[in-house]
């Protein structure tokens, strides 16, 4: 049977946007953040990360440097009894330093809704009025909207506190 998504991006949602952060001592979580992913695994939600990382195809850093920043956020997470169910990511970008990462419009790079659509169908996910996204920007509600996901802006503070306000008014 089909299960709801809470589909999250990242920098500026979970961790501090400090400009392609990859590196250990850019690793920043917004307040609440752990508690905001336990409250919505608690409430039945798969948790996917979804984010795009140009910085790969800028040559800023690579995959390996990408999935070790990606632990580490896991491992801090699991400091306050949270973990991501799944990590989507879009390393194409139309300006890229090597030509395997370029591509004028990815279909996974958001706005576009490649990387919900995939991890619906990876984890037999419902994306009807059920499943969620939660992002900072423009691009982010758009990928919800071409997915058929409900989008709620982020516009900082507390995560935690945002997402119980979203759950408590369904």
């Amino acid at each position: 049977m089909p299960r709801p998504a809470a589909f999250l991006d990242r920098d500026g949602v979970l961790i501090h946007d400090c400009g392609y952060p990859h590196r250990p001592d850019q690793l920043q979580m917004v307040e609440g953040a752990a508690a905001a992913v336990k409250r919505l695994s608690d409430a039945g939600y798969v948790i996917v990360l979804v984010t795009n990382q140009s910085g790969i195809a800028r040559g800023y850093f690579d995959e390996n440097t990408m999935h070790a920043f990606h632990d580490l956020m896991q491992a801090e997470l699991a400091k306050g009894g949270a973990k991501l169910d799944a990590i989507y990511f879009c390393p194409f970008h139309k300006v890229a330093v090597e030509a395997c990462y370029e591509h004028p419009d990815h279909p996974d790079r958001k706005p576009n809704p490649g990387m919900l659509l995939r991890a619906a169908k990876d984890h037999d996910l419902d994306l009807s009025n059920a499943s969620l996204m939660i992002g900072d920007n423009v691009s982010d509600m758009q990928a919800a909207a071409n997915a058929g996901v409900r989008g709620y802006h982020f516009h900082g503070g507390n995560l935690d506190e945002f997402v119980a306000s979203i759950l408590a008014n369904g």
